[in-house]
C-alpha cells in the first residue's frame, strides 16, 4: 500500500519529510491490528493524508459531516485523511507533544479509523487511544 502526504496550508511549519518517513511505518504497524476482518485499510491501494488549516477542516467537517467547527482529524473510508495543523499545535501543547509528534499521532489515528476502529463510545475511545499511543511510540522509535 502507498501512503502520500500533502501540505495544503501555509500557517504552520512542520517536517513533512519526517512525516513522510514515519507514515509507511505507521501503515505497517496499523495493518497488524484490524478491528474487524475486511476493514477498509486492509484492501486500500493508497491512503492520502492532507494537512490543512482550521478553516479548511471546518469546511470539510460541515460539508461532509454536517458538524460546525474545526476538528483534528477527519477520515474517509475511501482512504483520505484530512488533518488540521492548527488544532494539532493546540492539542500538542496541551499534551506535551511537538507539532510533528501530534501530526504523527493524527496520521496513526486516521489509519486506525480506516482499519475499523471507532472512538465515539467511551470503551471504544479508550481501546483506540491505547493502541494509537503504542503504535505512535513504535513509529517514533523507528524514525529517530
Amino acid at each position: 500500500m502507498e501512503i502520500t502526504l500533502h501540505n495544503r496550508q501555509r500557517k504552520l511549519r512542520f517536517s513533512l519529510a519526517w512525516l513522510r518517513r514515519l507514515a509507511p511505518v505507521a501503515v505497517e504497524r496499523c495493518l497488524r491490528h484490524p478491528a474487524w476482518p475486511g476493514a477498509p485499510l486492509q484492501s486500500l491501494p493508497e491512503v492520502e493524508v492532507t494537512f490543512v488549516s482550521d478553516a479548511t477542516i471546518a469546511r470539510v467537517h460541515r460539508d461532509f459531516m454536517n458538524v460546525p467547527g474545526a476538528t483534528d482529524v477527519i477520515t474517509f473510508d475511501h482512504g483520505e485523511i484530512v488533518i488540521s495543523t492548527e488544532t494539532a499545535r493546540e492539542n500538542g501543547a496541551l499534551y506535551g507533544r511537538t507539532l510533528d509528534q501530534e501530526l504523527a499521532l493524527y496520521v496513526v489515528h486516521g489509519l486506525l479509523h480506516l482499519n475499523g476502529y471507532a472512538d465515539k463510545e467511551p470503551a471504544d475511545f479508550a481501546r483506540m487511544q491505547a493502541l494509537q499511543e503504542r503504535i505512535l511510540a513504535e513509529c517514533l522509535e523507528a524514525v529517530k
